[in-house]
């Protein structure tokens, strides 16, 4: 009686389709690289406000395209270095830009926020006491995306853990934070849409910034 061969593992995806997939990818995230760094260059021609929630929500994206078309350009080359990095290098590539996801979340959430109290203000001004008290939230809640992360990809890399306990611990804050981030920002968004004075505040942004692109020399 003769014996049938034990069936082996195949990948998942054609080999042809991962490497469409990579260059694709990697040109996406090349021009969204660009398309930033433009953004951020028109923001120093037009003497813009240096330090502000659009220099700084720009300039999460740009580290978070640039990280990203590092990571997929190793693809074209030796796809085994990519997936055996040390420690650094690999919590940069891999861990680092979910971290930037999460910062660029909470910072939306900062500004509609910002956006609300100023709203609110105009009737109950005690609300901006609680302005300081919320960046410190966020500040927290950042930091601590940012140390579990951390930790956890040094532990998967330098450690003998189980590193299926290590991936659920991450996976599991990582989302819960994002969540409670989501939430945060519906509700704000919910309030603004509600609230006219949100709404002319938010106008007067958008107008004052097209005034200000307006006036400047070419």
């Amino acid at each position: 009686m003769l014996s049938l061969p034990l069936p082996t593992l195949r990948p998942a995806v054609p080999p042809y389709v991962t490497l469409g997939l990579t260059v694709a990818y990697t040109v996406f995230y090349s021009v969204l690289f660009i398309f930033v760094y433009a953004q951020l260059w028109l923001v120093l021609r037009y003497r813009h406000k240096r330090l502000s929630y659009q220099t700084v929500f720009l300039s999460l994206c740009l580290l978070w395209s640039a990280l990203r078309t590092l990571l997929f350009s190793f693809y074209f080359r030796n796809f085994v270095t990519a997936n055996t990095l040390a420690p650094f290098p690999f919590w940069l590539l891999y861990c680092l830009p979910v971290c930037l996801q999460f910062f660029t979340l909470s910072l939306m959430n900062l500004y509609f926020a910002q956006v609300v109290f100023k709203a609110k203000s105009k009737y109950a001004p005690e609300l901006l006491r609680y302005r300081l008290p919320l960046y410190l939230v966020f500040l927290f809640l950042s930091l601590l995306f940012l140390v579990v992360n951390l930790v956890c990809a040094l532990l998967v890399k330098t450690s003998s853990a189980d590193v299926h306990a290590i991936v659920l611990v991450r996976v599991t804050i990582n989302d819960t934070l994002f969540v409670l981030c989501a939430v945060s920002l519906s509700v704000c968004l919910y309030k603004i849409a509600k609230m006219s004075l949100a709404n002319i505040y938010l106008e007067s942004k958008v107008r004052s910034l097209l005034c200000t692109n307006q006036r400047r020399p070419l």
